[in-house]
Parts: C-alpha cells; structure tokens; sequence
C-alpha cells in the first residue's frame, strides 16, 4: 500500500510560512462539497498546455470529513495514541491512479484559497470563487505549482472534458 506524502509537505509547509488568519478564515462558512454524480476527487500532477488545449493530469484519492475520516483514519493509521483524524478530515492515496482530461474553456471552476497578488502571505480564503480557465492555468506557476497541487480538487468530467473544478479548502 502506498501512501503519497509529497503534496502534504508542501502544502503543510506553505501554510506554516502563512499568517494564521489567512489559514483560518471564517471558518464559519466552510460547508462541505456536496457528492454529485460523476464526481471525482483527485490531485492535481500536472497542467499543459498543447495546441491551445489545456491538458490536467490528476491523481484519484479519496476525502473523508467527520465520521468517515475518524474510521478512515482509524483503519489506514492504527495507531492507539491517536484515534480521530486532525482538523476532522483524512486523505487516502494508496496508489498512483493518473488520468489527463482536458480543461473545457466554460469550465466552472470554484477556487477557496490561492495567490491571488503575488504574495502567499496576503493570502486569504473566498469561498467559492469563480474564475476562469486561463486564470485556474495560470496559477500554476513554477512558484507556486507544488502548493496549488497540494490541495485536494474535486472534479466533473463529461465526455472526456472536465467541465466543472472545487477546490478542497483545507483547514
């Protein structure tokens, strides 16, 4: 069983670097993602652009909050001094699961926290914003690539196109 780290390095680093306010924003107004059909939640490996095609790789996981983290967690961790997830939510990757799919232009994308000037620590959560394609592309940038594909997305892909992104917000 393999369990892939990397992401949450990085992205555990970046939010240490952060102000705490930015991290824990209205935290009030979180609401989970709700389940629709077709919905997939991943990670993010890889954005490309190719003949004026945006091409996303992505990496099947699985989110769990509440309950259903506690016993993921349980189960995957086994570990008796701990019991119940940290911040109520827990991520399974046991194995490398690449997909590419390409971006639809109209995607309706919904992002909850990024670089939106140039300077993580003015960073800040907005829920669900909606941004554009280009804009989504453009935030991975070389700087900034490993912390965006830190982050859970959950995604809707219709006839080989995604067609709809959410960011995870991650506590």
């Amino acid at each position: 069983m393999r369990k892939s780290t990397a992401p949450w390095a990085i992205l555990l680093a970046a939010v240490c670097v952060l102000p705490l306010h930015a991290a824990n924003a209205d935290e009030n107004r979180y609401e989970p993602v709700p389940k629709s059909e077709g919905m997939q939640t991943v990670y993010i490996t890889d954005v490309e652009n190719r003949e004026g095609h945006t091409f996303i790789t992505t990496d099947a996981i699985e989110w769990y909050e509440g309950a259903a983290a506690d016993e993921a967690f349980r189960e995957h961790e086994q570990d008796p001094e701990m019991t119940e997830a940290p911040d109520g939510y827990y991520i399974v990757n046991d194995a490398v699961d690449l997909h590419t799919y390409e971006l639809a232009p109209d995607a309706d994308i919904r992002m909850q926290y990024y670089n939106r000037t140039g300077d993580w620590t003015s960073a800040d959560t907005l829920w669900n914003e909606k941004i554009g394609a280009s804009k989504f592309v453009s935030l991975f940038t070389p700087d900034d690539e490993e912390i965006m594909e830190g982050f859970p997305y959950h995604i809707n892909v219709e006839n080989g196109q995604i067609v709809k992104i959410v960011q995870q917000f991650v506590p």
